[in-house]
């Protein structure tokens, strides 16, 4: 079994409070799960009001359809509106079973 992670720093700009930060992130990680099928959580910076860090797994039997599908929302993260992306990285491994 292959677990696939990304984490990504994303700038809320327009964010004034963590109320506003909050709202958005809920949105983005809403939409991954539905669109993409996946697990996603904020998993720091959870006191910066403009700043989110954004982790999101898979798992599957292949590496490399999982390392295209977080590609892929690296890229749908790379084009939202509101959350400028900052940074991003992709970590594939087996699970030793």
């Amino acid at each position: 079994m292959m677990v696939g992670t990304l984490r990504v720093r994303m700038r809320v700009r327009e964010a004034r409070s963590l109320k506003d930060k909050r709202q958005v992130v809920r949105s983005i990680l809403d939409r991954l799960r539905s669109a993409f099928s996946v697990a996603a959580a904020e998993v720091d910076c959870l006191d910066e009001h403009q700043v989110a860090d954004l982790g999101i797994a898979l798992v599957g039997p292949e590496a490399q359809p999982l390392h295209r599908q977080l590609e892929q929302i690296r890229d749908h993260l790379r084009r939202h509106p509101i959350a400028e992306y900052l940074s991003g990285q992709i970590t594939v491994d087996r699970v030793l079973d």
